[in-house]
């Protein structure tokens, strides 16, 4: 499938042309409906809310974007791995999603020029640059559709930004850091499931970290083990304060 790179009349009489160019510098093609995109970058520390109670930010697309890229990511490892178990494809899956990776990721494209948010915050909102990268997969989505935003993923992001082989010979536990932190800070570290949503094969568990009975951080995955890693990777970089750039 070949990707459209002219610029559609709309691009000449837009105000946005800046956000146009960008995109397709980033990702090598332009916007159907800039606004889309346009939204995947308004954080919710400047976003507003409508007279019906509507939040405008870019929430809702990190959502479905984050739902998009790890059903690509998902069906890439199914295939590129395809003797290896469930256990191997869910950490291979959380060392390229992870919210470490993805803030990472979001700086190398270049994203965080585009984002829309308080001055001076980044520091606050750490994750801030992953979940905008997530909002513009949304976008991409809800644009272009699952095809082609999946080719994107696969051959402007996968392709170019991740070694795989290096991937697989990495080793991050960010459960075992944590309790092994807590132990030579004399520290109560507990993992406790906190709700369960859905049911069936689409069942999530939502996993707190508790650092001496407070909570510290908070996971989601499909299951217990992958919620637990993802609490306390986000428990890692709140600990030492580790803005977006550092994750990996």
């Amino acid at each position: 499938m070949s990707l459209p790179c002219f610029k559609p009349v709309r691009y000449y009489l837009s105000s946005e042309k800046h956000l146009y160019h960008a995109i397709n510098n980033i990702f090598g093609f332009y916007p159907g409906n800039i606004f889309l995109y346009k939204l995947a970058f308004l954080h919710k520390s400047v976003g507003t809310e409508t007279s019906g109670g509507s939040k405008v930010n870019n929430e809702r697309l990190e959502f479905l974007g984050d739902a998009v890229l790890d059903a690509v990511i998902a069906d890439y490892l199914f295939k590129t791995f395809p003797t290896r178990d469930e256990g191997f494809l869910t950490e291979m899956r959380s060392k390229i999603v992870s919210r470490v990776s993805l803030n990472k990721l979001a700086q190398r494209l270049g994203l965080e020029s585009l984002i829309q948010l308080v001055a001076n915050s980044t520091n606050v909102y750490r994750s801030c640059q992953g979940d905008a990268f997530e909002a513009l997969i949304g976008a991409m989505y809800l644009d272009k559709g699952f095809r082609f935003t999946r080719k994107i993923l696969l051959d402007r992001v996968i392709k170019q930004f991740f070694n795989i082989d290096e991937l697989v010979r990495l080793e991050v536990n960010f459960k075992s850091r944590m309790i092994e932190w807590s132990q030579k800070e004399k520290k109560v570290i507990t993992f406790v499931v906190a709700d369960e949503i859905g049911t069936g094969y689409r069942k999530q568990y939502v996993v707190d970290i508790l650092l001496d009975g407070e909570t510290l951080a908070q996971g989601r995955d499909y299951s217990i083990k992958g919620a637990e890693q993802s609490a306390a990777e986000k428990a890692w970089a709140n600990l030492n304060g580790e803005p977006a750039a550092n994750e990996a």
